[in-house]
């Protein structure tokens, strides 16, 4: 997806630059918030910022570095703010070019909702997880409504985010007129594809697969603060 947005002779360029904006957007948006800018500034640069990517080829950089792509990112980022604050702020929504358009109102929604307690960078290493989680999630949906399964997964994916004892397997049988030892290796089936699904999209983030399990501990450990 880098690769595509980066070649701004390719047709898929502007595509592959929207996808990315809206899978990675709020973390960025969120630090350009805690910097103080107010949401329409904070919308704005975020969206310039995205657009400067392959104006300034700042994802060539992004190859030759071949480092985790959140880090990647930031640090673009910081550049991009301290040195053309001025100019970003005066070109709106991204210079003109149409990039995938931020809802702001959900944004702020969950930014005013967020703990404050961490540091700035430690808070966007949350977001990015989450951010991932996101997509993952989007992507499993997908497979089950595929499948013809979209009422199974509805009723199944809160079980993705609490521990195993919590799971009040027997209820939810009945509820569903399953054997509770078949919802047991329906939802063992689940996060187990919601794990694979994670790690996939963490892959797509960082240089090499031997980098993904050290990324996957590293998120794993932002989420839990």
């Amino acid at each position: 997806m880098v690769l595509s947005a980066r070649d701004k002779s390719s047709p898929q360029s502007a595509a592959a630059l929207e996808q990315l904006c809206r899978a990675y957007w709020y973390p960025l948006y969120a630090h350009v918030r805690w910097l103080g800018n107010r949401p329409h500034d904070a919308e704005d640069l975020t969206q310039a910022f995205f657009a400067r990517l392959l104006e300034k080829n700042y994802l060539e950089a992004a190859e030759r570095e071949r480092g985790r792509f959140r880090t990647f990112l930031l640090m673009a980022l910081k550049r991009f703010l301290a040195n053309e604050w001025d100019h970003a702020r005066a070109q709106k929504r991204g210079g003109g070019l149409a990039l995938a358009p931020l809802d702001r109102a959900v944004a702020e929604q969950r930014y005013q909702t967020e703990t404050t307690e961490l540091p700035a960078d430690r808070m966007y290493e949350r977001r990015w997880a989450l951010a991932l989680l996101a997509q993952a999630m989007a992507r499993l949906r997908a497979e089950f409504e595929q499948a013809g399964k979209i009422a199974e997964f509805e009723r199944l994916k809160v079980f993705l985010t609490v521990g195993k004892q919590d799971i009040p397997y027997a209820a939810v049988a009945a509820e569903l007129g399953v054997s509770e030892g078949a919802l047991r290796v329906t939802v063992h089936r689940l996060r187990k594809r919601f794990r694979e699904l994670f790690r996939e999209e963490i892959g797509h983030t960082v240089a090499s697969a031997e980098d993904v399990e050290e990324e996957f501990r590293h998120l794993l450990a932002a989420l839990s603060e």
